[in-house]
This record gives structure tokens, sequence and C-alpha cells, in this order.
């Protein structure tokens, strides 16, 4: 069997108050989501989250900022991006938090009259050194701990991601997140990638969606749910029900406990 997560909500802003929900659901484990206020790393109390985590038999996972570039040519951005990473990793280690999720950026592009130039791809091996230099840092942070920082999919993995990507997984910190909404509403564009390097699938973020809507509960919209949850289970991997909001959560839980079994 699998653990299921959910991730923060908007409608909590208490930690407790998720931590509860998740118990009351029969979850296993939080996805702390780092844009929201409360879980930066300056504001996070360890013992706190620590002390929920006990009361209501939980563990955390964390989603980095979605924000994060530490490929920035401004070398102070890329700085402190690289800077919370690691300041999120000794909080991890601290709480003995199995993943962190994060996105690769893009970057900024220029808007030609006939196409789009990512200045990452431009500059394309200053890009990927930036990559490497994080991978090491990353690794030499996280020693022998068994935490995994997880790349999670999104708009469609460029030329250039896809490069950072096997980089990345190059080393045994780094491993996948399947957003299987994301991947739906780009016409399963990144799931060939993906399922290509299966054997480093750690991590899920399970929701339903439409053509152009995402973050549906599950069993409300168009994903074939039952081949991702089989996808999950061969994997062995973490599954947060990324739908936001209690209501939302509800009906998945509850989609999740009715389907589960037949997977």
């Amino acid at each position: 069997m699998i653990d299921i997560g959910m991730p923060t909500l908007i409608e909590l802003p208490e930690i407790e108050d998720c931590a509860a929900l998740c118990s009351k659901l029969g979850l296993q484990f939080v996805e702390l989501n780092m844009n929201l206020p409360q879980y930066q790393t300056v504001s996070l109390d360890t013992d706190r989250l620590e002390a929920a985590a006990k009361r209501y038999g939980i563990y955390f996972t964390i989603h980095l900022d979605e924000n994060l570039n530490v490929s920035d040519f401004n070398p102070f951005v890329a700085q402190a991006y690289t800077r919370t990473v690691l300041e999120t990793i000794r909080i991890a280690r601290r709480l003995n938090i199995p993943v962190l999720n994060m996105h690769l950026s893009e970057g900024v592009y220029f808007t030609l009259p006939d196409r789009k130039i990512f200045l990452y791809e431009q500059y394309r091996e200053q890009y990927l050194q930036s990559i490497r230099l994080f991978r090491e840092t990353c690794e030499n942070n996280i020693g022998a701990s068994n935490l995994k920082i997880c790349i999670e999919n999104s708009s469609g993995y460029t030329d250039f991601q896809l490069l950072a990507l096997d980089l990345l997984l190059e080393s045994t910190v780094f491993a996948l997140t399947f957003d299987i909404g994301h991947d739906y509403c780009i016409n399963h564009k990144d799931e060939p990638i993906i399922i290509s390097r299966r054997d480093r699938l750690h991590h899920f973020h399970f929701h339903d969606a439409t053509a152009g809507k995402n973050h549906l509960p599950l069993g409300t919209g168009e994903i074939a749910l039952q081949k991702y949850l089989h996808l999950a289970l061969q994997c062995r991997a973490r599954l947060v029900l990324e739908t936001k909001t209690v209501e939302g959560m509800e009906r998945s839980v509850g989609w999740m406990k009715a389907h589960l079994m037949d997977a």
C-alpha cells in the first residue's frame, strides 16, 4: 500500500487544522506549501510541526516555492533561492521529512516576430552549469539522509529543462513527481518523459482535470484515474490528493476509498 496525503489548504491557515483534517480523512501526510507566508523557512516552527505530527499521527512533505529559480542569471537572486532550499533541507532533516517537491523554472524568454527564445536555451551551458552546482550543493547538504528532491512536471518540459532534469537525476538525491492534471491539460506531453524514467518516480500530485481546468476533485473530470493510480502503486510512490478545498478533499478521499482496492 502507498501513503496518501493532502496539501495545505487556504481555508485552514493553521497547521494544526490541516493535520487534524488529514487524520480525520485517514491520510498519512500533509504537504506544506512554501508559497504561503506561514510556511517560509523564517516562519516555520519545527517544534510546533513536530508536535502536530505526533498528536495526529501524520508526517509532512514540502512543496518548495513555485517561483524558485536557482539558475537566475543574477547571482544574488540565485544564491537566495539556493539558500532557501538548503534551509528547507535542514528543516526536513530535523523533522524526518522524506520529500521536497520542486519545479524547474523555464526562466525568461524574448518574444520575436516569429518565435519565442528562452534565455536558458540561448545560454544553455551557463544554465546547465548552474544546475550541476545546485545538484552538488544539495547532495552535500542531504548527505546520508533518505530525503528526496522530486522534480514536478508543469507546462511541458522544454529541451533545456529536459537536459537539466537528467543532470539532476544523475544523483540519487533527486527523483520525479508526476502531476497527472498538469500533464492532462497539455495533452500528455510529459507522460512519455516520466514513464521512460519511471524507476525514479517517487511522488504524485493526483487530481482530476478537464481541458483547461485543473485541480478538480477525483471523479469529477476526464482523467483515466485508475491507470495512474495503478502506476503509483507499482512505483510505491507517495500520492498527494491535490485539490484545493476541504470539500474537494473529502470528495477525493471518497473516490480513493472506493477505487483503491481495484487498482
